[in-house]
């Protein structure tokens, strides 16, 4: 008779329970009768979060509505606008709607359904600017816009121009509030939404449309998608829905649409694959490193400065004096405990915008506000290494030197801070690496370092996957190179492992 083996046994139980999910999750398509449609939103009126956090506006009432005459449900996944053109070509999503205007470039990349939305871009400026007339008084102005709209491509032919790209609309509408721009050239109808709402006081709009648009709902190229969306959009059209929705969220009667995308059948070279994918790195290659070059000087600066007021807050965290000590501990847990994309947003819109409302006129250069954001939390850090460091040296050289005479502050100069500084290179290296990396987070403030100079490529020429691995390589040879840099530093700094390098 055989014997049992508890343990085989339930070896075998695995792999088979194992295989089975395998073989469930291969043949039963949780998405079947639901599309993917990817939208940004912070649009309004078309996309935007209500109070609940509900998806809401135009375009989602529309898609809705489509979804309910072809028959198959919605799954809305929240992306950044410049993000959803590399989603649908690589397919991460079936469908987008986000107010994306139809043009003769992104037909090349992607499809589109019929016209949904006949738009067209304007200009914005603050109520009290009677310089501004025209598309022709923008000449060597300072231009708002959002990444990846038609608004930034219609930017770029001004002459003389300097342009802030944002993420959002919203964020450019804000840099305009706090007079860092003259104007925002964005869609009409989300200007005239924002302040026909009342939330956007102090802006009008030049009376004069730049273009006229067409919004699309997008898909891949070839994809079954488009079909269906475009059944059922046609059915909502003809049903009387879209008037409906329009009327709800625009106040007027809908204009006519055409029946066909103007750009259709739009199709790219036949370069192979690999050799365009080295071109567009190629190409985009002196760019990148610029903004290399920026992140660089950024986080040197912060560096420097993080490292100054770090060690003030550090020695002042083992003050005997309690407030100042509780006062220090406080910086440190909030500059810590809070999101650093958050400080910056505070830091760069925040502040201005407080003091415009105390009747004070303020504004911040974005280096500026960089430099400050990310040196107050590189500081934080740091103030917590030093602390550590001097708390690492004995105590006897503290009394050692009190004995001959030395004051405290001479002792905390000569005699415990440069050993402690010794041991602090290796943590001081690891937040220098991270900082860098951090830097790209002063992208939403318009500011052009390594990780924006990526992002501004993408929205040209969408090529996101190669854009972003020159992007990561970069970034990961700046890293390499600076930990070797305090490698070798920190074999300079320690006289024991200088002298076995010389014997050596």
């Amino acid at each position: 008779m055989a014997k049992f083996d508890l343990g085989r046994w339930l070896r075998w139980c695995v792999v088979i329970s194992f295989s089975c999910l395998l073989l469930a999750g291969c043949g039963v398509n949780p998405s079947v009768g639901k599309m993917r449609v990817a939208t940004e939103p912070a649009f309004p009126p078309f996309e935007f979060q209500g109070k609940g956090g509900e998806l809401q506006g135009f375009s989602i009432d529309l898609m809705n509505a489509i979804a309910s005459s072809a028959n198959f449900k919605v799954d809305f996944q929240s992306l950044p606008f410049d993000g959803i053109i590399p989603a649908l070509r690589g397919k991460t999503v079936d469908a987008a709607i986000s107010s994306i205007t139809i043009t003769e470039e992104r037909a090349k990349t992607i499809s589109f359904s019929r016209p949904y939305f006949k738009a067209g871009l304007a200009i914005a400026i603050r109520a009290d600017n009677q310089n501004i007339t025209g598309f022709d008084s923008l000449k060597n102005k300072k231009i708002a816009v959002q990444i990846g709209t038609t608004g930034a491509a219609k930017a770029k032919s001004i002459p003389g121009v300097q342009i802030r790209s944002f993420d959002s609309a919203p964020l450019a509408l804000e840099e305009l509030l706090n007079g860092n721009v003259d104007a925002v050239i964005n869609d009409a109808p989300v200007t005239l939404y924002a302040i026909n709402t009342g939330n956007l006081q102090g802006v009008k709009i030049v009376q004069q449309l730049l273009t006229e648009e067409f919004y699309g709902i997008a898909t891949a190229k070839n994809s079954p998608n488009l079909a269906l969306i475009n059944d059922g959009l046609d059915r909502v059209l003809k049903n009387g829905t879209y008037s409906q929705i329009y009327r709800k969220w625009l106040k007027v009667e809908p204009p006519s649409l055409p029946v066909k995308s103007p750009f259709e059948n739009q199709t790219t070279t036949g370069t192979p694959k690999i050799l365009t994918s080295i071109g567009v790195i190629l190409q985009a290659f002196p760019t990148l490193l610029q903004g290399a070059l920026v992140t660089l000087q950024l986080t040197i600066l912060s560096v420097v400065f993080g490292l100054i007021g770090g060690s003030l807050i550090g020695i002042v965290r083992l003050s005997h004096i309690a407030p100042v000590r509780w006062l220090a501990r406080a910086y440190v847990d909030f500059f810590r405990g809070t999101p650093l994309l958050v400080q910056i947003f505070m830091i760069y819109f925040g502040l201005p915008a407080i003091l415009q409302e105390l009747g004070l006129t303020f504004t911040f250069d974005r280096w500026v506000a960089g430099v400050i954001a990310l040196s107050l939390n590189s500081a934080a850090y740091i103030a917590e290494v030093v602390r550590a460091g001097i708390q690492s040296i004995e105590t006897g050289q503290a009394e050692a030197a009190q004995s001959l005479g030395l004051s405290s502050v001479q002792t905390m100069s000569y005699i415990i801070f440069p050993q402690a500084f010794r041991r602090m290179i290796p943590p001081l290296g690891n937040e220098f690496i991270s900082l860098l990396k951090d830097t790209s987070l002063v992208a939403v403030i318009g500011f052009e370092e390594l990780f924006r100079k990526g992002q501004l490529i993408v929205a040209d020429n969408y090529r996101a996957f190669e854009i972003y691995a020159a992007v990561a390589v970069i970034y990961l040879c700046l890293t390499l190179l600076s930990s070797q840099a305090f490698s070798r530093l920190e074999v300079w700094m320690n006289p024991v492992k200088r002298q076995r390098k010389y014997d050596t």
